[in-house]
């Protein structure tokens, strides 16, 4: 594929295209302060989004939210996490020239299915944590019953959104978006992946999951969100199909290399800077390349993976110049 993907529109094209006199791409140190800045920014947007999505007033078609419930799904998804997801929405969505509004609306989706997924995971049937974000987990602030009912609403909510017009006008994309989702989030992904390290857990070392069932287990239970977050802009965009595949390959090295960066975390983290409990993969037996790879095998990899993702993104220039430093941006994070 050349730099330029076929099928964009000229206009796109023109608009996207650097003005004279200035670098084309930005590196280094001001690539990450721009990526930090772009992803605060990122942040704040999807902050006030969720605030008027998880208000107490019913929406048109509800009959009543109650108090209690509205609370809980609040307590886990705002004021907190790096929103690192909806901004990879919201870059990738960039690039094909997909007005904001549009684009925020999916990553805001997404951001449900992942903080949801958050509230399940850290159920005493689950991971039993106590720490989420630098404070009480949702079941702890609450009650068990209300954690899964918030975790379910979250749920909901995502693809009611992805549902509304306000999403995109072409119900054909809508769709597109909410099977997307489904399928990354549901029994084939996400879901799926998280069934799979439970079972882990319950082997003995003796049976010890491969290194290519541990691919494919990370690949499923955090990978498929951050692909699809890769790919939702080429899907509210209209992209050829070329786009697509450099995105999906792009998500999926990106996904790999997440958890990989994640699990090292585990292992070398503190609490308070991660803001969740750390040393638990080991004590629960989990899965990891971390334990497999061990430390520094652990790290080529991650550098490897990071550096397949850039490389996806080539044939889009200059123009995905926040991806890559999103890539980096795994790589360096210390929370």
């Amino acid at each position: 594929m050349t730099a330029r993907i076929s099928g964009q529109r000229p206009s796109q094209e023109r608009a996207r295209r650097p003005r004279a006199g200035k670098k084309a791409d930005v590196t280094g140190a001001a690539s990450a302060a721009l990526f930090s800045a772009r992803l605060k920014a990122t942040a704040a947007e999807i902050e006030r989004l969720l605030e008027r999505l998880l208000s107490a007033t019913a929406a048109k078609g509800e009959i009543a939210r109650p108090e209690r419930l509205v609370k809980a799904m609040r307590h886990a998804s705002l004021g907190g996490g790096k929103r690192l997801r909806p901004l990879l929405v919201m870059e990738s969505a960039a690039l094909f020239g997909v007005p904001r509004k549009r684009a925020l609306i999916a990553a805001a989706a997404l951001e449900c299915v992942h903080c949801y997924s958050l509230v399940h995971d850290d159920l005493p049937a689950m991971d039993d944590d106590a720490m989420r974000r630098g404070r009480p987990t949702v079941h702890r602030a609450f009650d068990e019953a209300t954690a899964i009912l918030a975790g379910d609403s979250l749920l909901t909510l995502a693809f009611d959104l992805l549902a509304r017009p306000k999403t995109h006008p072409d119900p054909a994309v809508r769709i597109a978006l909410v099977a997307s989702l489904a399928r990354s989030a549901g029994l084939g992904g996400m879901a799926g992946g998280q069934m799979l390290d439970l079972a882990a857990e319950d082997r003995s070392a003796a049976a010890a999951l491969s290194e290519a069932e541990v691919v494919t287990l990370q690949a499923m239970k955090t990978g498929a969100l951050i692909r699809f977050a890769c790919l939702a802009g080429a899907i509210l965009g209209g992209a050829p199909q070329a786009a697509h595949t450099a995105l999906r390959r792009y998500g999926h090295a990106l996904g790999q290399a997440f958890q990989i960066a994640d699990d090292l975390l585990d292992v070398e983290g503190d609490a308070a800077t991660v803001g969740k409990s750390t040393g638990k993969d080991a004590i629960h037996g989990k899965a990891t390349l971390v334990a497999i790879l061990g430390r520094a095998g652990a790290r080529a990899r991650l550098e490897s993976l990071v550096a397949k993702a850039e490389r996806a993104l080539d044939p889009f220039g200059a123009t995905a110049a926040m991806l890559r430093a999103a890539a980096r941006f795994v790589v360096e994070r210390r929370a």
